[in-house]
């Protein structure tokens, strides 16, 4: 049980594969972060724009709205929250593109679970 004082991280997973979703979502509530999924990027924008996560992670290649897109309008609203991309995208032009946008840290797919968390654990220090 949390005390008064403590507080339970929230992550924002903006990722249309839903059995992906579903399966990070997990992961990281086991963690004991809170988190939440949204399948676009324009839900997921919307989402990010609330100012209640601690943490985005965003697909790149979605309908709506792509994580470029995502992260772009995010920034452009002077939102800090960190960002990380976790895509398929692997190419160089894709990562720059990504940090551009306003990415954080560029991880690709398939990735490992304990390089995630660490990528997670190393953008929640900041």
């Amino acid at each position: 049980m949390l005390k008064r004082w403590e507080y339970t991280m929230k992550i924002l997973i903006v990722e249309d594969d839903v059995l992906l979703a579903s399966s990070l979502q997990e992961l990281l509530e086991q963690k004991g972060f809170q988190v939440e999924a949204v399948h676009d990027g324009e839900a997921g924008a919307d989402y990010a724009l609330l100012g209640i996560y601690d943490l985005l992670i965003l697909d790149v290649m979605m309908p709506k709205l792509d994580g470029y897109q995502v992260a772009r309008e995010v920034r452009a609203r002077h939102c800090g929250t960190p960002i990380l991309m976790l895509t398929a995208k692997s190419q160089l032009e894709d990562r720059i593109q990504g940090l551009n946008a306003g990415a954080d840290y560029y991880l690709t797919k398939p990735f490992d679970t304990r390089e995630l968390l660490a990528c997670i654990n190393a953008l929640l220090r900041r």
